[in-house]
């Protein structure tokens, strides 16, 4: 029973990281390297994401400085850029990238903040699977006489709580991302 429950917890802790990670990843305004990352680069027939390619700074103008240690790559960075969902333009002076962050208007945020929304859902229906997977697994346990009735009640609230936890850090993420995406 112990092994199950660890095995669930462990599975719904990573499924909160992948959420956080991928809110990371997401536009809020605010220029961040971490958008990139998800942007990957045709090197010499290798898709490889830019911060190996080169460096990312942020200025305080709302500008991001992608600073390519191969000068030849240039073009590939732009091209992955314009290409990416990330609806920013790139422009090279033939040494750097600048990416401009515009003031995101209100119908952006909101956008965004369902975008949020949406993914937070996502991976609360992620960590309830694993409740429903973990459950039926310990349903099938007690059918063939390793677990009473009694343990299978006990485990059944500790996976709820477990559950419930869970849930709660997801509604937490998204309400520090939603809150960050609508500061200005």
């Amino acid at each position: 029973m112990n092994s199950l429950l660890k095995d669930a917890e462990n599975r719904m802790k990573k499924s909160v990281e992948k959420i956080v990670e991928e809110y990371g990843q997401m536009r809020t305004g605010r220029p961040s390297p971490a958008l990139l990352e998800s942007v990957k680069v045709d090197y010499y027939g290798v898709p490889t994401p830019i911060n190996q390619l080169a460096t990312i700074s942020t200025t305080e103008e709302r500008t991001l400085i992608i600073k390519p240690w191969d000068r030849s790559v240039l073009n590939q960075i732009e091209k992955a850029i314009f290409a990416s969902k990330l609806d920013l333009t790139p422009m090279s002076d033939g040494i750097n990238i600048k990416l401009n962050f515009p003031t995101p208007t209100t119908e952006q945020r909101d956008k965004w903040v369902k975008i949020a929304r949406d993914t937070s859902e996502k991976g609360k229906v992620a960590v309830r699977n694993i409740r429903r997977d973990v459950i039926k697994e310990a349903r099938d346990l007690e059918k063939a006489s390793d677990m009473t009735e009694d343990d299978l009640k006990k485990f059944e609230e500790d996976i709820q709580n477990l559950t419930n936890e869970y849930v709660q850090e997801m509604d937490k993420a998204f309400e520090r991302k939603s809150k960050e995406i609508m500061d200005f």
